[in-house]
């Protein structure tokens, strides 16, 4: 199955545009593709006409040109004939956005639409579903493009059965500034499932980590997954619902999916490498963190601090997390403290945390981190950044990351997310450090490189 037009489509048809209903779904899709992204778009309404000065095409077949996707956004009953139409002309794929299948009993007309497909090898997404959203190339959600903040574009992508939780996790991305490759809604997934996704994806040059919101599996199904999984060269991250009795039910009764056990799924991603994402806050610290650093550690953390408070509050985050704070070798201590500032060199503490105190300067973050990166006892490094400090400088990120600066092992940090620190946690980020605005957000960046297993 050849999903590459259907996900990266160049020429686009909207079949269920309507003349009169300005706010119908397949409107708003066909209005935000025509005017803000770079494909092909046509309107399709079996009694023609036109919007806003754009002609509407009577049926897929008086298109001129063969649609690479087409999004089907008519009443349930429609969508078989649709279907077969789109298998004559050969188009690519289909987007099946409208609700009326499996979800509500009807079982009987979503597998109908799963027969024709099939029978032809034409892939198709949904049924209930949203569709694609890729930043500056694709967005199919029927959301007006200035009522949602848009992600970056970036190395992450996310698979979704839920549709708003999609649109949900675009906007927190957004709002963490984390880049998406793209955002996949497959809502009853009648057809393309998780597995043909993660195949995809897997060998998809744009991305870099895969995400997914799963709420249930078919019978072996979650086991084939995992399988999957862990053949991926890149890091998987999954986020489940359905964990509890009532979730159960209302996974069932939102996409007809099964549920399946839980804490036997949990422990067996856990086996694999997999990383599961226990909540969003999660799912977001994983995805940002393993964008850069694709890779696993240990867990033997050291910190570097101006607070004693805070670096006290790390090691418990770290700790509960099950990794741990070594302490410093004499040797690594001494060549710190001869290369301290004159102003902290007798009042540093340099154990583990390194607490460089209130009188630090930037080169005393950096003389800190060059030496600890080095240590064998550590195999990843947490910044905790105070920029209201007098002594530091808004280029501290840019000196302590810079290219130039050999980064031996992974580097996070903490900065407090306020408008006028932007500068301080650009010049981390502007080159490739993953900061979060929350110590216990840093420390959980580091458990995902510590749940992270590859097996190449």
């Amino acid at each position: 199955m050849d999903l590459e037009r259907l996900l990266k489509p160049k020429r686009v048809a909207v079949v269920g545009v309507s003349t009169s209903k300005e706010n119908h779904p397949a409107n708003v899709i066909f209005k935000k593709l025509m005017l803000r992204y770079p494909v092909e778009v046509h309107g399709v309404n079996p009694r023609g006409g036109e919007v806003q000065g754009w002609p509407l095409y009577e049926s897929l077949s008086s298109l001129p040109v063969v649609p690479d996707m087409v999004i089907i956004a008519t009443q349930a009953s429609l969508v078989p004939k649709i279907m077969e139409e789109c298998i004559r002309l050969k188009a690519g794929g289909a987007l099946v956005m409208g609700g009326g299948f499996a979800e509500i009993g009807n079982t009987d007309l979503q597998n109908r639409i799963l027969s024709i497909a099939e029978e032809a090898d034409f892939p198709f997404l949904g049924p209930n579903c949203l569709g694609i959203f890729a930043p500056g190339r694709i967005d199919t959600l029927f959301l007006p493009g200035e009522r949602m903040q848009q992600p970056p574009q970036g190395g992450v992508a996310i698979v979704s059965q839920s549709g708003a939780l999609l649109v949900d996790l675009l906007v927190k991305f957004a709002n963490r500034g984390i880049g998406v490759s793209q955002g996949i809604s497959i809502g009853n997934k009648a057809m393309i499932r998780e597995i043909s996704l993660l195949n995809y994806l897997a060998a998809d040059p744009d991305t870099y980590v895969i995400v997914f919101y799963v709420e249930g599996f078919s019978e072996n199904e979650g086991a084939k997954f995992i399988a999957a999984a862990r053949q991926c060269k890149k890091p998987v991250v999954v986020m489940k619902s359905g964990k509890s009795e009532e979730g159960t039910r209302a996974v069932s009764s939102h996409t007809a999916s099964i549920a399946g056990d839980y804490r036997v799924f949990s422990e067996v991603l856990a086996q694999h490498g997999i990383v599961e994402a226990k909540n969003e806050n999660e799912l977001l610290a994983y995805s940002e963190v393993l964008s850069v650093y694709p890779r696993n550690i240990r867990g033997n953390v050291g910190i570097i601090t101006i607070s004693g408070g805070h670096g006290a509050v790390a090691t418990d985050f770290l700790a509960a997390r099950g990794m741990s704070v070594p302490q410093i070798s004499p040797e690594v201590h001494k060549r710190i403290k001869n290369r301290l500032s004159p102003s902290v060199k007798d009042i540093a503490i340099l154990n583990n945390p390194v607490d460089l105190t209130g009188s630090a300067v930037d080169e005393d973050f950096i003389v800190s981190y060059d030496e600890m990166t080095h240590a064998p006892e550590f195999d990843a490094l947490l910044m905790l950044v105070l920029p209201y400090s007098p002594g530091l400088s808004v280029d501290l990120g840019a000196k302590v990351s810079n290219p130039s600066r050999k980064r031996v092992k992974p580097l996070v940090a903490y900065i407090p997310h306020v408008e006028k620190y932007q500068i301080f946690i650009e010049g981390f980020e502007l080159n490739r450090v993953p900061v979060s605005d929350s110590i216990e957000g840093a420390v959980m960046m580091l458990d995902g490189m510590r749940r992270y297993r590859s097996w190449f």
